[in-house]
């Protein structure tokens, strides 16, 4: 296996998926891919500082803080003060920002399915991720030395 064909094959499969899943979000709901992903994370961990997204999308805090004022500035999401530490604030999504992420997760399964499910069988797809996962967790180990 040619390792560096490999690596080629991943990074242009990664930006063509990243791409296709960004045009159809932003021609059916008008969401960025980026802001989507952001968003996702603002509702699954509770509570959310710029920090746990920064953490969880493994981008730096000052990219993840622009991000945020971004959705901010759309009205779909809101920073507030964190009751546990003085010195940062929570990310919670509004009303208009949860609907939003409603909507755009219809279309993002639907084009993941689309792109991987009507691709790979049931199979293939847990083989790929637990590839994935492992070479992640690799990747995490080493960064940790």
């Amino acid at each position: 296996m040619d390792l560096k064909v490999l690596f080629n094959d991943l990074i242009r499969f990664e930006t063509e998926l990243w791409n296709a899943v960004d045009a159809r979000l932003r021609a059916e709901v008008g969401l960025p891919l980026g802001n989507f992903d952001v968003m996702r994370v603002v509702r699954r961990v509770t509570p959310c500082r710029v920090h746990d997204i920064a953490r969880e999308l493994s981008i730096t805090v000052g990219g993840t803080s622009k991000a945020v004022d971004r959705i901010e500035a759309l009205g779909h999401c809101e920073r507030r003060a964190n009751p546990e530490d003085r010195r940062s604030s929570v990310i919670v999504l509004t009303p208009a920002g949860e609907r939003l992420l409603a909507d755009a997760t219809g279309v993002f399964e639907s084009e993941l399915d689309t792109r991987l499910g009507s691709v790979l069988s049931a199979r293939a797809l847990r083989d790929f991720a637990g590839a994935l996962a492992k070479l992640r967790a690799a990747g995490d180990d080493e960064r940790l030395v």
